[in-house]
């Protein structure tokens, strides 16, 4: 039992650390992924600019050879345009490669160049403004503007290239992490689900030594008291293994979890001071003045990298909570699951329309948001326990209103039959369905199928099947994807109570 203990022990420990490693990995990848993007984007957008430098040059280059062969005003209004806007599109460049020597220096060649070329084309239009035709045409054939425009071409395209190679490394960076971060999530989700599989056979051993213990206590003749001690001994043992589990899950888990979550909470109040020092001594090493602060705030205005930094620590700080509640949450809805392990049935007479239309009604606001319509056919009165019945049928009608296609009214149906001495009751919804080969895997613990867009653990329909098989009845599920679910549960319509029902 103590190496039994100690095994649990290390098994929820190295549980620990690879949800640790693998919230650890992804916020630093997520981090890289979100910087190689930025690049790329980077990357495009000075590409774009320099497109727009261009165009602006050519539209001048267009309206004043209008103007000079036709004199009208709009080749005019339209030259004015285009001059108005070259220089911020300039500006804009030398902003977005000002931490590029290269282009920095290309650019540094391009603006005189450009503000010569308008010069030029404002002189031209001048001297046809003024009825000196010939002056304008000779300035022309002279061909000078002609090498600039040429020079300043050349020059876009030495931008150009360089983009084009910074584009290749960046994208192969972005690549680069995007593969990392693949990688990390399968071995992790690897390493997930093989402590996940060790758990699973450490319980489902317990239930076949009790299933073990309960047929030899059925087939034993002699000694007939002696044996069901002895066997009950054994079922005792497994059921407080099981117990001692959930105990380390609520205990030993729990208690690091809320240590970290405490000291994230007194991370994030600490944040404040965090970065009203750092912005203090990032102003200090500026200028003599000290760092501004907008009123009523109590952390000072940050700039640059300390303010992207303050962005990175606050998500970071965002991201490990989440995670930490989510966790919470699986281990809360184990002890559920076991604890409804152990509390006894007790059969009386239901009436099934009666009982479901109560839990419809505490769902109709949950159906009115999704604009769900819920029939209730018809259906047969049973013998069984009235608070596995109400969970049954509220995870049903829930799961239900919570997969159904969006942009497609609702229409859930719950309808019943008997056969023979069974009631037959099926929950029928036209909702997004579930791919025939998940059949299965959606009522094992904690697996789930289709797109995870919806709040849950995976124990809901593993916790129905369970409680159907408690009460001596069987679970099927018929579906196909985007044609809806048929959810088939049969129950005997006279259940009695007997030791294999009873809790432990």
């Amino acid at each position: 039992m103590r190496r039994r203990a100690i095994g649990h022990l290390l098994l929820l420990a190295a549980g620990l650390v690879v949800l640790t490693v693998i919230s650890a990995g992804s916020v630093y990848l997520v981090n890289r992924a979100r910087e190689d993007a930025r690049s790329v984007l980077h990357t495009v957008e000075v590409e774009n600019q320099i497109s727009m430098v261009q165009l602006q040059l050519r539209r001048a280059e267009s309206a004043q050879r209008g103007y000079l062969s036709t004199t009208r005003l709009d080749f005019q209004s339209d030259f004015e345009e285009a001059a108005s806007k070259l220089t911020p599109a300039l500006q804009r460049l030398s902003q977005l490669i000002s931490d590029n020597p290269v282009q920095k220096r290309l650019v540094d060649e391009m603006i005189p160049l450009s503000n010569q070329r308008i010069e030029e084309f404002r002189r031209i239009i001048e001297l046809a403004r003024t009825q000196r035709i010939d002056d304008a045409a000779q300035i022309v054939r002279e061909g000078i503007g002609r090498d600039a425009m040429k020079h300043i071409d050349d020059l876009a395209s030495q931008m150009r290239a360089e983009e084009d190679r910074l584009f290749v490394e960046r994208t192969t960076s972005a690549d680069r992490s995007q593969t990392l971060a693949a990688s990390m999530t399968a071995v992790g989700s690897g390493l997930v689900v093989v402590l996940a599989a060790i758990s699973i056979f450490l319980v489902r051993r317990s239930a076949r030594a009790r299933d073990d213990a309960a047929a030899l206590l059925r087939d034993s003749n002699l000694n007939l008291e002696a044996t069901v001690d002895e066997r009950t001994a054994d079922l005792r043992e497994a059921n407080d293994e099981i117990q001692r589990f959930a105990y380390i899950v609520s205990h030993d888990l729990r208690s690091p979890l809320v240590n970290i979550m405490g000291f994230t909470s007194e991370l994030e109040e600490l944040r404040a001071d965090i970065f009203k020092r750092i912005a203090m001594l990032s102003h200090a090493a500026a200028s003599a003045a000290p760092a501004p602060v907008v009123a009523g705030e109590t952390e000072p205005v940050l700039e640059g990298e300390d303010k992207q930094l303050s962005q990175d620590f606050a998500e970071a700080l965002g991201f490990i909570k989440s995670s930490i509640a989510k966790m919470d949450r699986l281990i809360s809805a184990i002890l559920n699951l076991t604890r409804e392990g152990r509390r006894e049935f007790e059969p009386v007479p239901i009436d099934t329309r009666e009982l479901i239309e109560g839990i419809v009604a505490t769902m109709a606001h949950q159906a009115a948001e999704a604009q769900a319509r819920i029939q209730i056919e018809p259906l047969p009165h049973i013998v069984s326990d009235r608070l596995a019945m109400e969970q049954i049928f509220s995870n049903l009608i829930d799961n239900a209103l919570k997969y159904l296609r969006p942009g497609v009214p609702g229409d859930i149906s719950i309808r019943g039959r008997t056969k023979l001495r069974f009631a037959i009751f099926e929950v029928a919804d036209n909702g997004r369905g579930i791919d025939p080969k998940d059949h299965q895997r959606i009522f094992e613990l904690f697996r789930r199928a289709g797109a995870q867009d919806k709040p849950g653990q995976g124990i809901g329909l593993a916790h129905v099947r369970a409680l159907v098989r408690r009460l001596g009845g069987t679970m099927s599920v018929s579906s196909e994807l985007h044609c809806g679910s048929t959810f088939t549960i049969t129950l005997p319509i006279n259940w009695t109570l007997n030791k294999r029902n009873r809790g432990s």
